[in-house]
């Protein structure tokens, strides 16, 4: 039977590149549809790359770049930005941290002088690292420990799937490691890792190339040069036989049960990765999904079920290894053995019968609709460019993914499903102690 093949748009983002003499990669995508600009840096350094002994200091590292700067007092970056009508954030993820700015297109310079200034040198203070501890800390508070199901999966199942320090630690951090962090520790880091060599700045919207580029020059061309750092390789041995934990969560009023099996490297095996991403759509987007309409429709097994690849939910901005993870929430009286075994009877299915007329094209018109709307705005489409130039020097992708992920076959997405395997599977069961 010949595969239906969906129509799927694509886009003409114009790209830019090029490196300034201190080994800063700079991507420019201009776009004079309105009078906005996104500016964007991206430093090669997340949360794998911590040194034991030091959890949640990419994290911590990311909230001191916001405490002052060379030439900048503590709270002028927020002033400077908010001042001029903009907006601004960071946030640290897996392989990289990120910085970003959107503002009215008249405050260019503006925003090229704030991010200039820090990516010379933060104020590591002892004042600043014991009040961003403390920040650090409440934040965990909130978001993991005092929160239902805090942490699960991104923080519960690496460890079950991984072995290694950079795979497998809590990437938020613990406490006395926190603690024990010095600004000693910080300036080592920013040395190491907040490098001319190891960033990339990404500049879209309403520019004009020739005037962004004399602004990056005026900037940015006299930051110290230092080279990037020699990044660890972080591969590790697949699973040859399924791992399995469950912990008590005192707050959670319901069970729940996460999954996750390794996939093909994203970056040097994109091909063989491709079919994983479309896969996990294919299996929970929507109530027609066949996990969605099996376990929470048909069955009743479970409440809600999500599925996708890469810990933080975006498989196109993290390096190998990574995972497809299933994440469920069953009802007070749910079985969780008896829903893993629907999973594999499920994907057993999928890979012996194929997909059915039109589900693969029903699936890849929602990614490329999402992937289209992700980034048409400014900001959106700045940084994914710049984590598609600093993990494969490749911004233009951008443009490519949705036509990509319209062109996986259905023999790909069966053979994908094929490898999903029990004995290649880690899965964390949370126990719920909470009130229902």
């Amino acid at each position: 039977m010949a595969a239906r093949r969906s129509r799927i748009p694509t886009t003409k983002y114009p790209v830019e590149r090029f490196t300034l003499d201190n080994g800063l990669r700079v991507v420019l995508t201009p776009d004079r549809s309105a009078p906005v600009i996104g500016v964007a840096v991206v430093y090669d350094v997340g949360i794998r790359s911590e040194p034991e002994g030091r959890t949640g200091f990419a994290h911590l590292f990311e909230h001191l770049m916001f405490q002052g700067s060379e030439n900048l007092e503590k709270l002028a970056h927020f002033r400077h930005v908010q001042g001029a009508g903009g907006t601004f954030n960071g946030s640290t993820h897996l392989d990289y941290t990120d910085y970003f700015e959107t503002l009215p297109s008249n405050a260019l310079e503006r925003a090229l002088f704030l991010e200039a200034d820090r990516m010379r040198g933060p104020r590591l203070t002892e004042e600043n690292l014991r009040n961003q501890v403390d920040v650090v800390k409440e934040e965990i508070r909130v978001n993991v420990l005092n929160r239902p199901y805090g942490g699960f999966p991104w923080l519960t199942l690496p460890p079950v799937l991984f072995d290694t320090f950079p795979n497998a630690h809590d990437g938020y951090g613990s406490f006395v490691d926190l603690e024990s962090a010095t600004v000693a520790d910080a300036a080592d880091f920013f040395r190491r890792y907040y490098a001319s060599g190891n960033a990339v700045l990404a500049v879209g919207g309403d520019i004009d190339v020739a005037e962004a580029t004399t602004l990056i020059e005026r900037h940015f061309g006299d930051v110290p040069a230092r080279p990037a750092p020699q990044r660890p390789d972080f591969t590790e041995p697949d699973l040859t036989e399924e791992r399995r934990t469950s912990y008590t969560d005192k707050l959670a009023p319901l069970p729940a049960v996460a999954g996750a099996w390794r996939v093909p490297d994203p970056i040097t095996d994109f091909a063989a990765y491709l079919p994983y991403v479309v896969l996990a759509e294919v299996l929970t987007d929507g109530d027609a999904s066949r996990l969605v309409e099996r376990l929470v429709q048909r069955d009743r097994a479970v409440t809600s079920l999500g599925g996708y690849v890469g810990f933080m939910g975006d498989p196109f901005d993290v390096r190998d290894p990574t995972a497809l993870l299933l994440q469920a929430h069953l009802p007070p009286s749910g079985d969780v053995d008896k829903v893993l075994r629907t999973v594999d009877e499920e994907l057993d299915r999928l890979a012996t019968d194929g997909l059915a007329e039109g589900e693969l094209a029903r699936t890849q018109a929602r990614m490329a609709t999402h992937l289209l709307r992700d980034t048409d705005a400014v900001l959106g489409r700045t940084l994914q460019m710049a984590v598609l130039e600093q993990q494969r020097g490749e911004p233009g992708l951008l443009n490519d993914l949705p036509r990509l992920v319209g062109e996986v076959t259905d023999e790909q997405v069966r053979a994908a499903a094929a490898t999903l395997r029990p004995e290649r599977r880690a899965s964390i069961e949370v126990i719920a102690g909470g009130h229902q």
